[in-house]
């Protein structure tokens, strides 16, 4: 089954975002490695591709997971979520109408 993840970023979380980015990725990269990665994203703050100072409002993830608890296991074990970056976490089923 697929979930999507939203994490929301915390007010003035940008330097921690950026202190752990990596690890992040690392945690995001794992989903990728065993072919449960369909889509993962950051939303700007502001209408722009590079926010500059704005920003970030969230991250986005959808991927496949066994279960609700075990996506959102995973979303809280995340170093955003960790670190504080995101202050908020929705995951929810997700079911894809088109495939890209």
């Amino acid at each position: 089954m697929l979930y999507v993840i939203i994490g929301e970023n915390a007010p003035g979380s940008q330097e921690k975002r950026l202190e752990v980015l990596s690890q992040h990725l690392v945690h995001l990269r794992a989903l990728e490695n065993h072919g449960r990665l369909i889509l993962a994203g950051s939303c700007p703050a502001i209408d722009s591709p590079d926010p500059g100072p704005a920003g970030y409002a969230a991250g986005l993830t959808v991927a496949e997971f066994d279960s609700l608890d075990a996506a959102r296991a995973w979303a809280v074990a995340d170093p955003y979520a960790t670190a504080g970056v995101w202050s908020n976490i929705t995951v929810r089923p997700f079911r894809r109408a088109f495939a890209a």
